[in-house]
């Protein structure tokens, strides 16, 4: 049964202060203005050898209202629930524009703020998919949950440390703008991890393997069997870290690679969901992530893989943590194309930006990551599609006479124009004619974005997909968070270059 909008939220004065806020924000000539209130409620526990080392729970609530007055924008914020209140953030929002404006004058600039046309979405309300609310489980619950995990990882041979943490968050939002719309949404959105230690007592020398299961926009019932096989996992990690721990050093050089989904996601995320955020490619956006060779000039002609690579921005996807029903400027969640048949077709886009670029309509990417934080184009659920018909992951490795299977995300490295990049991951199986021949350490994968991807040569079927994803993707100054799911199936990669990161670091 689809899970209602929290009762204590409908009842804060959401209507009242947005009428006040709008009616404000019209009166002093506003073109545009829009409300958003939200309450943000942040969890976590963290345990180290099973033993409780750390806990939060905290809770942001407030309002914001950001216009467009003269060309520019305004934005202020509040916390004091009254309508009063509200009139004078708005007043704030539509000084700050007034001062915006005579700045970008001052500047020689003509440039105005204009946004592309929206349906108007009234009293909408949407709620993500969940069967569990986490807030709803007693908080002892947690804890105990993830020390019986540790402990039963600590029991077996070779572990010697276990680090456990719970993220979860919930999430609502209400939205109305001088245009008629008005949304409510409410999401639900965890993130489970554990990561076992070995330890060398002889050498010193130690190793790491962290389970694979992703965030997930998904509720309690994640962690009691529902979208993940916890026991499977854990039972597998003490072994896979023994072999670890005891693996060679990789040799260096060319390999033909068989990419897992718990890899493979992180590569889409840094070269392809940030290279295709449009301010990036026109150059208004550079923080954390720089800029991208994705320039808009080369939309619908870039090569940016092969004919294999079909991408999608999704912020429609069951369990995403970038889905959603309405984004921040009131814009319908959306499914559209980004790359089709290897070749750029399609960039992630905001109101303004989608005016800015010549675009009929935005394709829902707006969020602030706080009542306080002005929206920002943020990344959508950016997943590389499975072939329908596609091998499976063991059907890919028989392909491959000299190769690397990887598995897991770990470090990674890129430029500021999303090009030039390594990753390297938590296993990594080296493949001898068709079969996995055991781990080897210290692998990391580099190559340039359109070389990497113009390697694939093979994409896994349905059955190898997996939504994967991070809690943490930062953007903007002053900084926000948002979470993010990118799904992926296995792939096929040739010739691409291996270093020895032990020999990279002169060790």
């Amino acid at each position: 049964m689809p899970h209602q909008i929290d009762e204590t939220f409908l009842a804060l004065p959401l209507r009242r202060l947005a009428d006040a806020a709008l009616t404000r924000a019209r009166e002093l000539g506003a073109d545009h203005a829009d409300f958003r209130f939200e309450r943000v409620r942040n969890a976590a526990w963290r345990l180290r050898d099973a033993r409780p080392s750390g806990s939060s729970d905290t809770t942001d609530t407030g309002f914001a209202v950001r216009v467009v007055h003269g060309g520019a924008w305004g934005f202020a914020s509040g916390v004091d629930l009254t309508a009063e209140a509200a009139a004078r953030v708005a007043e704030q929002a539509v000084a700050m524009a007034r001062l915006s404006a005579q700045v970008i004058a001052a500047a020689g600039s003509d440039e105005r703020v204009e946004l592309a046309d929206e349906p108007v979405h009234a009293d909408a309300r949407w709620v993500s998919s969940y069967e569990v609310d986490p807030f709803a489980v007693p908080d002892a619950d947690k804890p105990a949950l993830l020390a019986e995990w540790s402990s039963r990882l600590l029991r077996a041979e070779g572990v010697s440390h276990v680090d456990a943490s719970l993220l979860t968050v919930k999430e609502n939002k209400f939205y109305a703008d001088t245009a008629g719309t008005t949304t409510v949404q409410q999401r639900v959105r965890l993130h489970p991890e554990l990561t076992a230690v070995a330890v060398d007592a002889v050498s010193g020398a130690f190793e790491t393997m962290r389970t694979l299961a992703p965030p997930a926009g998904r509720g309690w019932e994640y962690l009691t069997g529902t979208g993940w096989d916890w026991d499977g996992e854990l039972e597998r990690i003490p072994g896979l870290l023994a072999e670890k721990l005891r693996a060679p050093s990789v040799e260096p050089g060319r390999y033909d690679l068989v990419v897992d989904p718990s890899n493979l996601w992180l590569t889409i995320h840094e070269s392809v969901g940030h290279a295709t955020e449009l301010d990036r490619a026109l150059g208004y956006e550079a923080a954390y992530a720089g800029t991208s060779f994705a320039t808009f000039d080369r939309l619908g002609t870039l090569r940016y893989g092969s004919e294999l690579m079909n991408v999608t921005g999704d912020r429609t996807a069951e369990h995403g943590l970038a889905t959603v029903g309405y984004d921040d400027e009131g814009v319908a969640a959306q499914e559209w194309d980004l790359v089709t048949g290897g070749v750029l077709t399609g960039y992630q886009l905001d109101r303004r930006i989608a005016r800015l670029a010549g675009f009929e309509r935005s394709n829902g990417c707006a969020y602030a990551d706080s009542p306080a934080h002005v929206p920002v184009q943020r990344m959508a659920n950016v997943s590389l599609r499975p072939a329908p018909d596609g091998p499976s992951t063991e059907e890919l490795i028989s392909g491959v006479e000299r190769g690397l299977y990887l598995v897991g995300d770990k470090s990674w490295s890129i430029d500021m124009q999303r090009y030039n990049f390594q990753f390297t991951q938590q296993r990594a199986f080296l493949i001898k004619n068709g079969r996995l021949a055991g781990q080897v350490r210290d692998a990391a994968y580099q190559a340039t974005t359109t070389d990497f991807w113009g390697s694939m040569e093979a994409v896994g079927g349905p059955q190898t997909y997996v939504l994967g994803g991070a809690f943490n993707c930062g953007k903007a100054q002053p900084s926000q968070v948002a979470a993010v799911s990118h799904g992926c199936p296995s792939a096929l990669f040739r010739d691409v270059t291996i270093l020895n990161t032990a020999q990279e670091a002169g060790r």
